[in-house]
């Protein structure tokens, strides 16, 4: 099966008089299962209907882009693409970037600021009666109220300037398919607002307020003048968006309000298998002959093994958008892919990545979920480990296991990330000591990326990441294997300068922390305040919002740049750098011989 069509030459050689659905997104249109437009047009042409994608228009010129294919038998969709349209454009210090990894051959200045709002404003100009649903990872984040680090303020729902008619939040495939066959059906855009996962404006807010499945959050003008009040509404949002059985949102603005529904229960391993089994070609669409995409090329050999994270940390969006509980594909559709992965042009039996959000999250699910129905914890593994989350490496033991026979692979690669506090703090048991020893004999490319992100313990409990202990001591077990199997490898620790409650001071210990353990810090970001994280509200509000204590920023471009410097502070401060020097390894008796 070829691609989506994105042209009218491309719509009037499937015969088609008009499509049903217009995807408009700021990427490049890959149709690969790890771009968000491809899985939704894909997702919907399964249910029958015919969908066409518009890639990157030009909001700039006469809007030709917007007009070409003319209006959708059913309604317009939009995305800012995989990415919020402001972190990709902008540094933590404000500077605009010079590439884009989701356009051809990486150039910048192919989508507008704000992307979803642009795109959105646009067609309702030309198309004001035609439903417009948005959707992706930028609406899903700003669906309340939001602090917006670009503008420094306060901005309201992106439905507000957006003018949308519905918002689909989150991983948004049940939702979609539930509206195109709402609006097919001929039903009004109000008779889809039972639809779980949704987000809608309303102006009736009364009879929400006599509900007793309903939150009333604060208002957008008190969240505005009242810092203590918008914190108090992250900490109900992000409660509420953790729980199975959660209520229904209701933000008051003016003399409207936002409403945003429950969403949809985690997906089944049927359900995601379905949709990571459609007939993706896997390839940038031909309209790109010639160019590259570095997205593309970044994951082009690379396999999604499951969704969502149970991490919870403080400063990750992924929680938010894919949700705290694991989706897992089973071993045949993911073994299955590997076999569509073989026939690529320029595949020599390398997979590049075998992981998901935390790679080795895997297989693991709730013991009982009825007991996660009663349960608020914004993290299973932070404080501890939950004693209702089956946490065994077992079943991600098997897949490697499955995946290294299969024919025609010569290496698996686990290059995204790894929770270490996930079998580090389980020493005696076996199925961890085995994955790990696994890992690192078989999956590791010569360097093992991991991200400690800070070493002070305050910085680190504001973070929800384990104490720095933690990864001393994943580093004598690291260096104990490259002794065992006799191999150079390499361990690379992230870190993030400026974090909420982080001092100058604080990172003045961690130039000293890892300069004992020999390392010379190259994986190192500055904090970026994204939306909807609780890292994000104590940056803005100087508050935290579970405690209501009051916490240290680093606000100032001055600041930043300062707390980042000791990130090099080797270069200055000694005329060698600290590298990994294999002949001192830290103090104390390695766990594994």
């Amino acid at each position: 099966m070829g691609f989506l069509p994105t042209s009218v030459k491309e719509i009037k050689a499937l015969g088609w008089e008009q499509p049903d659905i217009i995807i408009f997104t700021g990427d490049a249109y890959v149709d690969h299962p790890a771009f968000g437009a491809a899985v939704i047009g894909r997702v919907l042409e399964s249910e029958g209907f015919k969908v066409a994608i518009v890639p990157q228009p030009n909001w700039r010129d006469d809007l030709r882009d917007f007009k070409k294919l003319g209006e959708p038998r059913l309604f317009f969709a939009v995305t800012a693409g995989n990415m919020d349209s402001m972190v990709n454009h902008y540094t933590a210090a404000k500077r605009l970037r010079s590439d884009d990894a989701y356009t051809p051959e990486g150039k910048a200045g192919f989508r507008p600021d704000y992307a979803t709002v642009a795109y959105s404003q646009i067609i309702k100009k030309l198309y004001a009666n035609t439903p417009l649903i948005i959707g992706g990872v930028e609406a899903s984040l700003r669906r309340l109220t939001h602090y917006d680090y670009w503008s420094d303020s306060l901005k309201p729902s992106i439905l507000v300037d957006s003018k949308a008619d519905i918002l689909v939040y989150g991983m948004g495939e049940k939702a979609i398919v539930e509206i195109a066959n709402g609006l097919k059906k001929g039903l009004p855009l109000e008779a889809l607002r039972g639809i779980q996962q949704v987000a809608y404006i309303d102006t009736n807010i009364e009879k929400y307020s006599r509900s007793e499945n309903v939150i009333i959050l604060n208002s957008y003008e008190d969240c505005r003048d009242d810092k203590f009040k918008f914190a108090k509404n992250f900490k109900v949002i992000e409660e509420e968006s953790n729980r199975i059985n959660s209520k229904i949102l209701v933000e008051p603005i003016e003399n409207r309000c936002v409403v945003v529904n429950p969403p949809f229960k985690p997906a089944t391993t049927n359900e995601i298998d379905r949709w990571y089994d459609l007939p993706y070609t896997r390839l940038p669409h031909p309209r790109y002959k010639g160019k590259t995409i570095p997205a593309w090329e970044m994951i082009k050999f690379s396999v999604n093994i499951h969704r969502g994270c149970f991490g919870g940390c403080s400063f990750c969006t992924i929680s938010a958008h894919q949700g705290r509980f694991i989706s897992l594909r089973s071993e045949q559709s993911i073994l299955k892919e590997i076999e569509e992965i073989k026939k690529l042009p320029g595949f020599a039996g390398y997979l590049s990545d075998l992981g998901g959000p935390s790679a080795n999250m895997y297989g693991m699910v709730p013991k009982d979920l009825s007991i996660c129905a009663k349960c608020k914890r914004a993290s299973c593994i932070y404080p501890n480990i939950c004693k209702n989350l089956n946490s065994s490496h077992e079943r991600i033991n098997n897949l490697y296991s499955r995946v290294r026979k299969a024919k025609g692979i010569k290496k698996a690669f686990v290059g995204s990330g790894i929770r270490y506090d996930l079998f580090i703090t389980r020493k005696e048991s076996k199925p961890e000591r085995e994955y790990f020893e696994n890992l690192f004999h078989y999956h590791v490319s010569g360097r093992l990326k991991v991200a400690p992100e800070h070493t002070s313990e305050n910085v680190l409990k504001l973070m929800r990441k384990p104490t720095f202990e933690l990864f001393k001591q994943l580093k004598l077990w690291f260096d104990a294997l490259n002794e065992k199997f006799g191999q150079k490898q390499q361990l690379v620790p992230y870190f993030i300068s400026s974090h909420p409650g982080s001092t100058e001071q604080d990172m003045k210990q961690l130039a000293e922390e890892t300069r004992k353990l020999n390392f010379k810090l190259e994986q190192v970001q500055d904090f970026t305040p994204t939306p909807m994280t609780l890292a994000s509200t104590i940056y803005y509000t100087g508050i935290n919002p579970y405690t209501g204590e009051k916490v240290y920023v680093a606000r100032s471009i001055e600041e930043k740049r300062k707390q980042q410097s000791y990130f090099f502070w080797y270069k200055k401060e000694r005329k060698t750098p600290f590298t990994q020097n294999k002949k001192r390894p830290p103090k104390g008796k390695p766990p594994i011989s």
